[in-house]
């Protein structure tokens, strides 16, 4: 497994934005474990977690001249990430969209640089049903912008519906949608490696291989 999704993985655990257990999600599922980015809440995290997120993008060979975060948690991760390219020495623009158009001041949904012109790569945390990683590629190609890509932390590598038949990930439908790769840090599949590396999760990891085989993709 590569160093940055190792990284990643104990990182997560260690600020508890990755959680092992019985969780209900938004789809009503019970999913064996639970993944929040808003607990990489302190700068040395982010700071870690931004710099395997660099380390993914450049993995993968994307090229792409702005970075763009959609709103909530695609903000503080876009920025950490444009910080983290910066130690690197790559001074990247930033910018992110509001929940709300803006009536006064500068108003617009469109804060930071302008997208014109610009091959945009969107950071977020996860991708669900995808619904605002597509409103926010919709944002960027009527600001002008080029997408690129989709940056996200974990792939949970998951069907989005059971009855529709359709065993292909969010990931691969923003893909085959849009037109755009998603590179996440890790996914599932890594996740299971890394606990059937480690002792102490081996009762997580057949969790997790059973949540796989009712829910797992045809694409991971």
């Amino acid at each position: 497994m590569p160093d940055h999704r190792t990284r990643f993985l104990r990182l997560a655990l260690e600020a508890e934005a990755l959680r092992f257990g019985e969780f209900t999600l938004k789809s009503g599922r019970v999913s064996p474990y639970f993944f929040n980015a808003g607990r990489f809440d302190s700068g040395p995290a982010l700071a870690t977690l931004a710099a395997c997120y660099a380390d993914a993008i450049d993995a993968a060979g994307l090229e792409f001249d702005l970075l763009f975060g959609p709103a909530y948690k695609g903000i503080p991760l876009a920025t950490a990430l444009a910080c983290e390219y910066a130690r690197r020495g790559r001074d990247l623009p930033l910018a992110y969209n509001r929940k709300e158009a803006k009536d006064h001041g500068e108003g617009g949904t469109l804060v930071g640089a302008p997208l014109a012109g610009r091959r945009v790569l969107v950071v977020d945390d996860v991708l669900t049903a995808g619904t605002a990683v597509r409103e926010a590629l919709a944002l960027i190609r009527i600001g002008g912008g080029e997408p690129v890509g989709v940056a996200i932390a974990l792939d949970r590598q998951e069907i989005l519906d059971e009855a529709s038949g359709d065993r292909r990930s969010a990931a691969a439908l923003v893909t085959a949608h849009e037109g755009v790769p998603v590179v996440a840090i890790a996914g599932l599949a890594d996740l299971l490696a890394f606990t059937g590396e480690s002792g102490t999760l081996t009762t997580e990891r057949e969790r997790l291989l059973a949540y796989r085989a009712r829910y797992g993709s045809a694409t991971r």
